[in-house]
């Protein structure tokens, strides 16, 4: 079965409760559902931490393991090179990585506009709620 890793950045643990208005009233747990059922022949393995090194360590395992990602970053979109460094060595060996955000980033505050993860992505879907996730799935399955 083919694993497919999709990391989520800060905050997102929170998702349910945090600013519904803007992230919607699912959690991760659902999303997880929604993926499954889209995708019944892969392993979908999602991931959440606040941590910055935690997560980096887990685009090195993608890189090592040539698994597809699937990479919400939340906050660290906007000033995280460390992580944008790592998301350039999954695609520079070859594996996909697509960038998803729940809301539209240029939509909002003007901090939220720039990304220095998507030069190095693959692909960036944007603004579908957890329907970002499921064409980025879409995307990595076809």
């Amino acid at each position: 079965m083919a694993r497919i890793l999709v990391l989520n950045g800060p905050n997102l643990g929170r998702l349910g409760s945090r600013e519904p208005d803007v992230y919607g009233n699912q959690d991760l747990a659902a999303l997880k559902v929604l993926l499954e059922a889209d995708a019944p022949s892969h392993d979908i393995d999602l991931r959440q931490t606040d941590s910055e090194p935690e997560l980096m360590s887990w685009l090195f395992e993608a890189v090592d393991s040539k698994t597809p990602v699937i990479l919400n970053p939340a906050a660290f979109t906007h000033y995280s090179y460390a992580l944008r460094d790592a998301a350039a060595m999954v695609t520079k060996a070859g594996v996909p990585l697509i960038e998803v955000h729940i809301s539209n980033p240029h939509s909002r505050e003007e901090f939220r506009h720039n990304s220095v993860i998507s030069a190095v992505a693959t692909g960036v879907i944007a603004g579908f709620g957890f329907d970002s996730y499921r064409l980025a799935l879409s995307q990595l399955t076809r």
